[in-house]
């Protein structure tokens, strides 16, 4: 029902805001048709930098606040400013309402907490977020036993100890490298796994459906939580909950100085990663049509497919679940006769990959600077891990409804509005 009601609400208000802003745009020409552009700008600018991190989201919200500059200008020199007030909020309330009929919460089943449940933190993960919200404490008070992991400890030898003491549920606090030792063990165990928030950018969390801004109710999916089955992947047999990188991105993670200078250390790289002897004339894989193909600036290799360079869910993933990987290679063509690639940007989904190259490849994997020796083969592994999420958190993606474009985000408005909307299905039925 409240997802109905915004619907409704996105439909009428948006209708509405239509109807007005040609209105003004037509009785105060050209000032208001000049107003309405500043507008519209704004909220796309706006919306497409909500949705996006770093640079990009700096960017986006930047432009949307200079157009949004240049609208207020326009309104002071002269015009109505109470109905082009109405056609900011109207635009505003459209966005804030469509935004809420595509989110979805999933009622989990209920399965009995484990008896003897382990958290793993770092707490120096995400800026100290571990000790920030007292996790360990939280942890106690739950009848979660808490394990600190120090310098120089080994996570898979800590996760292992715990279980031969009799450990039932397996949990991590810390970044998404962390996060796929422990799925890693939990998967193989056949445990019940938590994913607790306090890493910097938690991605795994976020498509698992775990509110990344409740760290500490994160912990109640060992308490009362629900379950669902999730697809891992892996690489030359280590596990990633994420993604695996190659090419510039890759070999710009490897120098020393990235984490100080990150976009000029990937600038720097670039030269030698697509120069002679570099990443790009290394790299050999198949494309989705069986043909052999050489070179790429970039190779990205996911558990599951991101939706990438959509207006609505932009870098997360609508499932994970799906039993496929996704494959996205970014490049130009490949000089000395190779076959070139048809395409700059191309995409697909297959249960498994794999990229041959003359010296060993540098990789990011879930964030972290690896080197493999070639050549690398990627799989997936169908609802191998057994993951338990807080009632009160979504519990699926918060893509998992979010329409492909403008087109299709209209008809499911409509088709919300009546009732007949697709619903946010249980994971794992």
């Amino acid at each position: 029902m409240r997802r109905r009601v915004a619907a409704i609400v996105a439909l009428l208000v948006g209708a509405a805001t239509v109807v007005l802003a040609v209105v003004v745009a037509v009785s105060q020409f050209p000032r208001g048709l000049f107003v309405l552009g500043c507008v519209v700008i704004a909220a796309v600018a706006a919306w497409y930098g909500v949705l996006r991190r770093g640079i990009a989201r700096v960017v986006g919200l930047a432009v949307a606040g200079l157009a949004l500059a240049g609208a207020v200008v326009l309104v002071a020199v002269g015009g109505n400013f109470g109905v082009d007030l109405l056609v900011v909020v109207g635009l505003l309330v459209t966005l804030a309402a469509s935004r809420a009929t595509f989110t979805a919460h999933v009622d989990l089943p209920r399965v009995p907490a484990p008896q003897h449940p382990v958290l793993f933190y770092n707490p120096k993960s995400g800026g100290g977020k571990a000790e920030r919200f007292a996790v360990a404490k939280e942890a106690r008070d739950r009848g979660i036993e808490p394990i600190e992991l120090k310098r120089g400890d080994d996570l898979e030898t800590l996760v292992r100890g715990a279980v031969a003491r009799g450990a039932d549920g397996l949990a991590m606090a810390g970044g998404d490298g962390s996060q796929a030792v422990v799925a890693s063990v939990a998967a193989e165990l056949s445990l019940p796994y938590a994913c607790i928030p306090a890493g910097t950018r938690n991605h795994f969390a976020l498509d698992l459906g775990v509110d990344r801004d409740d760290v500490v109710g994160a912990l109640d999916a060992f308490v009362d939580g629900g379950e669902r089955l999730v697809d891992l992947a892996e690489v030359n047999g280590r596990v990633f909950v994420n993604n695996v990188s190659l090419g510039v991105y890759a070999e710009a993670v490897q120098r020393t100085g990235y984490r100080a200078a990150k976009i000029r250390t990937i600038l720097d790289t670039v030269p030698d990663a697509l120069g002679t002897g570099g990443s790009d004339l290394d790299m050999r894989w198949t494309g989705p049509g069986g043909h052999g193909h050489r070179g790429g600036a970039a190779v990205l290799v996911s558990n599951n497919r991101y939706r990438l360079g959509r207006a609505v869910g932009s870098g997360t993933r609508p499932h994970i679940d799906d039993g496929l990987l996704g494959i996205t290679v970014i490049g130009a063509p490949a000089d000395g006769g190779q076959r070139p690639l048809q395409r700059p940007w191309r995409e697909w989904s297959a249960p498994s990959f794999e990229v041959d190259a003359d010296r060993p490849l540098p990789a990011g994997v879930d964030g972290e600077a690896l080197i493999f020796d070639a050549p690398l083969r990627f799989r997936i592994r169908p609802g191998a891990l057994r993951v338990r999420i807080a009632h009160q958190h979504p519990g699926s993606s918060p893509s998992a409804l979010a329409p492909e474009g403008l087109r299709d985000g209209l008809v499911q408005l409509v088709r919300t509005a009546l009732g007949r909307d697709r619903k946010p299905a249980s994971p794992n039925p």
